[in-house]
């Protein structure tokens, strides 16, 4: 007689997604704030949006996305204490350069065989980034797949929800030409261009060799974390001549910034405005990468865009730096 088949010989271990719940209770319960309604565990998080009646005109902004390829280096460094900030803040940003500001935010972690230390590191980190962001955890799924995934391996995808009075929704409608574009800088890839990197760098490199310039390993500048521009953006929200912001994500500088401006404008980027980050130009040499190739991939050290009057610019910029910001002029429009 063969052996009976249980659901935990079929790979799902039931026990150990009952586990890995009660330890991050209170990491989500962190993130929690009065208008949420429900403990995690529950069918649906619930959210009241009473508040909404302080707005004139509430519209509902929502966004969402996943870590890409980024998550291989994770799984080659063993390290996941990154990857879930890098989800909540790139969704975060998304909405945020409409002049949305986040209310809540779901996961889905999705995995071949779950392993609770390292999904607790996972949803920790989705814990700190919406806690950075004001935002509540308020609910999320975890699927144990059996054969989808690799041993060691998982998937991440994250949904924000925000909220923007209809007219301070920016949409880049009063863009003209002879608007500057300031650049805040980037942490390094952020969360695009690592099917790139990863084929430059790695039949070359490793993950734990010193980079070139002694800022630390490789590991350490492909997993730092893709930064939250919220702040910086609520900060010059409204401000005369702010006319648009640009996320730089898959698409590069042009590709994003493009979207926000009116057509037929378009957009003139002084490459030689700012030093790269070194682990950008180590991809570049390792792969024999061409320029058009890498602008078109990646953000090379500027993570938000900010299009904004000539006029406007240098009050811009001042109050930038008064939050701690390093604008740079990146070009123009024409």
């Amino acid at each position: 007689m063969s052996e009976p088949i249980t659901y935990k010989s079929a790979g799902v271990d039931v026990e150990a997604g009952e586990e890995m719940v009660n330890r991050i209770k209170p990491l989500v319960r962190a993130t929690f704030n009065s208008n949420v309604l429900a403990e995690i565990g529950g069918f649906g998080g619930l959210y009241d949006v009473s508040f909404l009646k302080k707005f004139d005109h509430p519209v509902l902004v929502s966004s969402v996305d996943g870590v890409g390829t980024k998550l291989k280096v994770a799984f080659m460094a063993k390290r996941y204490d990154t990857v879930g900030q890098d989800l909540v803040n790139h969704c975060v940003n998304d909405i945020a350069v409409c002049g949305a500001l986040p209310i809540y935010f779901l996961d889905y972690f999705a995995t071949g065989a779950l392993e609770p230390d390292v999904a607790v590191e996972v949803i920790a980190g989705f814990s700190g980034a919406c806690r950075e962001n004001n935002c509540a955890l308020i609910g999320g799924e975890t699927a144990e797949m059996p054969s989808m995934y690799q041993a060691g391996e998982f998937d991440l995808a994250g949904t924000v929800v925000g909220v923007v009075e209809r007219e301070r929704i920016v949409n880049g409608a009063d863009s003209a030409a002879g608007d500057i574009l300031l650049g805040l800088p980037s942490t390094g890839l952020h969360t695009n261009g690592y099917s790139l990197a990863r084929a430059a760098l790695f039949p070359k490199h490793t993950l734990d060799e010193m980079m070139p310039d002694g800022s630390g390993t490789i590991g350490d500048a492909l997993l730092a974390v893709h930064r939250s521009y919220l702040k910086a953006i609520q900060e010059t929200l409204g401000m005369e001549g702010v006319h648009a912001y640009s996320h730089i994500t898959g698409g590069g500088i042009i590709g994003n910034t493009t979207r926000v401006v009116r057509s037929p404008l378009e957009l003139k980027i002084d490459w030689n405005a700012w030093t790269r980050p070194e682990i950008f130009n180590l991809i570049q040499r390792a792969g024999n990468v061409p320029e058009d190739a890498l602008r078109q991939a990646m953000n090379l050290g500027i993570g938000l865009v900010i299009v904004v009057a000539r006029d406007g610019a240098d009050a811009v910029m001042e109050r930038l730096r008064g939050i701690g910001e390093h604008p740079i002029v990146i070009g123009e429009v024409v």
